[in-house]
């Protein structure tokens, strides 16, 4: 298999987020099926290839280049002309467009419906995102009723829900980073995540929501708003409820009765098989073995899909609406 090269603007500093995260441990999973190395372009860090010197090198043409930081796809796209290209696509609502030769590997269904739509004659696969091991439910004392992170937390949870509850139960706002998140998962018995007012402001999509799954993964009941990629795993009612329902005193009544009883029936291992290492190495080598069968194939042979250009609808529309015309007049 072709090596590849996952490309980030930096791996440190203003560059941390979960993105960030998530598309790393992606890197570090695909070190088991083939040579792959972090490749930043933004800025120069030790041990860390840096694009302008890899595009220098022979290795450049022998390699995928993996692309994901949203509003720098479009231009790194056009920067690779001539390479073979992946869009890993977390995260929906760009605005950009691919052109077919670019293969997609979406980590959500909502994600991949959403290219199945803007590029429909691309390559288009579906693999989640990875929950690492540390994230299980290790059955302690939770002495925390309520665990919310202010970061993509919406206007409501902040001045409404959370001032309700802060008189009537134990209340803990993560505002900074926390690097063993797991452990508090495992502290807490409820989880408040509601990220439907932070996309809409931004005009794009919860790429997947990894906070509320692996909560559950850590034995937490969550409340979670359903935007975008959440409902790919969130069942209302049955592994989770929905935060933000009617009226404050209803969420505060729903959540205290769930601290209350912090130990609900459990979801079984099963619920997250799939988003687990094993599946995840599986689904990526076949996905892997398929793009570069593509690759091999698109070097030799040009590609005459017609696309969903705005002229061609705008034909396809005014050949219909005549055709519908000339059976009215027939009749």
């Amino acid at each position: 298999m072709r090596t590849l090269y996952f490309l980030v603007p930096g791996t440190r500093g203003k560059f941390a987020c979960g993105g960030l995260f998530a598309e790393l441990k992606t890197q570090r999973l695909a070190q088991s099926i083939c040579e792959a190395a972090v490749v930043t372009y933004r800025q120069r860090e030790p041990e860390t290839l840096f694009l302008d010197d890899v595009l220098r090198s022979t290795a450049a043409q022998q390699a995928i280049f993996v692309v994901s930081w949203g509003f720098h796809v479009p231009k790194l796209v056009a920067r690779l002309k001539g390479h073979a290209v992946l869009y890993h696509a977390h995260s929906a609502g760009y605005g950009f467009r691919l052109p077919p030769s670019v293969p997609i590997v979406a980590v959500s269904r909502n994600t991949m419906s959403y290219w199945g739509h803007h590029a429909p004659n691309a390559p288009i696969y579906y693999l989640p995102n990875w929950i690492s091991p540390e994230f299980t439910n290790h059955h302690r004392d939770r002495e925390i009723d309520v665990l919310i992170q202010t970061r993509k937390s919406s206007e409501y949870v902040l001045k409404q829900l959370i001032p309700a509850l802060q008189s009537r139960c134990n209340v803990v706002l993560l505002d900074y980073f926390v690097e063993d998140i797991a452990g508090l998962f495992n502290r807490a018995k409820v989880y408040l995540y509601d990220s439907a007012e932070y996309w809409q402001q931004r005009g794009i999509t919860e790429g997947f929501g990894l906070p509320p799954l692996e909560a559950m993964a850590c034995g937490c009941q969550v409340f979670s708003s359903l935007n975008h990629a959440l409902s790919d795993y969130l069942d209302p009612g049955f592994n989770c409820q929905k935060i933000g329902v009617y009226s404050t005193e209803y969420d505060v009544q729903r959540i205290l009765e769930a601290v209350k009883n912090p130990d609900p029936v459990q979801l079984p291992e099963e619920c997250f098989d799939a988003y687990r290492e094993a599946k995840i190495i599986e689904r990526f080598r076949h996905i892997l073995a398929d793009v570069n069968h593509f690759f091999d194939y698109a070097i030799a042979h040009p590609a005459d899909v017609p696309d969903f250009s705005s002229l061609r609808m705008a034909r396809l529309r005014l050949q219909g609406f005549w055709a519908k015309l000339q059976k009215k007049l027939q009749r």
